[in-house]
């Protein structure tokens, strides 16, 4: 069964490329997906991967959160399914034509 993955505090110029090195040793990655900005298209410091099985998961979480890379603490665990309304804006977004 395929585990979704959290990748956290990485660093700015990080690519789907590095993240598969330091993963796949663990077992076999199906998918890494970097989040980047909406607007300048930049690394926002943290990822997704899939991993193919939990084993590898764990392994991964086992061996890599905490540890330095990059200059930076990683944070890796298991992903937490999405809040219900998560980043959809709240209100009015401004700037739009009045209804009157």
């Amino acid at each position: 069964m395929n585990t979704k993955l959290y990748l956290g505090n990485l660093s700015f110029d990080v690519t789907e490329n590095d993240l598969r090195d330091i993963l796949s040793p663990h077992g076999p990655v199906e998918e890494i997906n970097v989040v980047t900005d909406k607007v300048t298209g930049q690394p926002r410091g943290f990822a997704f991967a899939i991993m193919n099985t939990e084993e590898g998961a764990q392994a991964a979480i086992q061996a890599l959160n905490g540890k330095d890379w990059n200059g930076r603490a990683l944070t890796v665990n298991e992903a937490r399914p999405r809040e219900a309304g998560a980043g959809k804006s709240r209100g009015y977004a401004g700037g739009g034509q009045s209804r009157r």
